[in-house]
């Protein structure tokens, strides 16, 4: 009978912030192997494509058109 309350549908909404976090860990870890100037601490600042992408032309001095690009292939149509 335990097994009946795991499959609740009143407990799937609870997995949902969790997968959210958990997705937003791994955009953080990914941009983190794509460009290593970021610290921890740069990495929880991002909250926006914009953000990522004004600190990509910061750090790396590049152009914001090719960061705006690599932010878009990175991020395949995910979000912050």
């Amino acid at each position: 009978m335990n097994n009946a309350a795991s499959n609740n549908p009143a407990s799937q909404p609870k997995s949902a912030p969790s997968s959210a976090a958990e997705s937003k860990q791994i955009i953080l870890k990914e941009i983190g192997v794509k460009w290593d100037k970021f610290s921890e601490q740069d990495l929880a600042a991002l909250k926006t494509k914009d953000d990522l992408v004004g600190q990509i032309v910061a750090k790396y001095s590049l152009d914001k058109a090719q960061a705006q690009r690599d932010v878009d292939a990175l991020m395949k149509g995910r979000s912050f």
